[in-house]
């Protein structure tokens, strides 16, 4: 069974790279989602690969602020609905099962994203378990990406990715060079600024690259599949943001790199050259 039917690739086509669209999926009755599936694949993870929160979270959270949870993984999404905490099973690439099921949805939309930026590049997937009300903070990430409703529901709310009055160029180059967790400040102005996408089992969004969003669970546990990969202008983006730190650090002011179709190749190829020749420290 196709994940996409064709009004979702289309609407894909139209979208990507860089811009935020609402899309269907068929995989929301798929028996590798549910959740005593969930249960058994967070049983054979090493607890690296699993990350868990209370729900109950401000938009905005430093993350040496976030309590710990108490439960183990297991017992996390047993009693995910009245526990009030979310969890991230990730990189689920690594089970043979769950890396089918990723490889399955990406192939249908590797066409349409091979022609506008190359070949999928690092190809992961994360599942969400959320309680009913929980909150993941206002972050980014540096992948493109694909949220799909399985269960229960959401609102994600999405800001521009190149609006930098919300993410400042310094905190982009931080952000690359490990300096800076992905949670972001938050700004009561900001509010003004965001595109809440409403999502229900059988509906998903695309999400460009580092587009900055917060997500807000409806009233009933929700599991979500984000299917994520990279290209090589994502990459390209994020070593110029590296070069750019170097440029700074030696009293430069530079201008930030452009967004798609821009390619960002001499300032990406000065960073690769100097990081080879090991003098691309931070």
């Amino acid at each position: 069974m196709s994940a996409f039917p064709s009004n979702a690739c289309a609407a894909f086509t139209a979208a990507y790279p860089e811009q935020v669209t609402k899309l269907t999926h068929s995989l929301a009755d798929d028996p590798r989602l549910d959740l005593a599936a969930l249960v058994t694949l967070a049983g054979e993870f090493s607890p690296e690969s699993v990350e868990y929160n209370p729900g109950n979270l401000p938009i905005g959270i430093d993350p040496k602020d976030v309590p710990r949870a108490s439960l183990s993984i297991a017992d996390t999404i047993r009693s995910i609905e009245e526990n009030g905490s979310w969890m991230v099973l990730k990189f689920i690439e690594k089970h043979p099962v769950y890396r089918a099921l990723l490889e399955e949805t990406l192939a249908e939309i590797d066409p349409i994203t091979r022609s506008k930026t190359g070949a999928m590049l690092g190809m992961e997937g994360f599942i969400f378990i959320s309680s009913p009300g929980a909150v993941t903070p206002f972050h980014f990430d540096p992948e493109h990406n694909i949220l799909l409703q399985i269960r229960g529901s959401k609102v994600m709310t999405l800001f521009p990715a190149a609006d930098e009055t919300i993410v400042s160029g310094v905190a982009h180059e931080h952000f690359h060079l490990g300096l800076q967790h992905r949670n972001l400040i938050w700004r009561e102005d900001f509010a003004a600024l965001g595109q809440p996408v409403s999502l229900s089992p059988g509906e998903a969004v695309y999400v460009p690259v580092k587009a900055p969003h917060w997500v807000q669970n409806g009233d009933a546990v929700s599991i979500s599949l984000s299917v994520t990969w990279r290209s090589e202008w994502s990459y390209a983006e994020a070593d110029a943001r590296a070069f750019n730190h170097i440029l700074r650090t030696r009293g430069l002011n530079p201008a930030s790199p452009k967004r798609y179709p821009a390619q960002n190749t001499a300032k990406s190829i000065a960073y690769r050259a100097l990081r080879r020749l090991g003098v691309a420290g931070r």
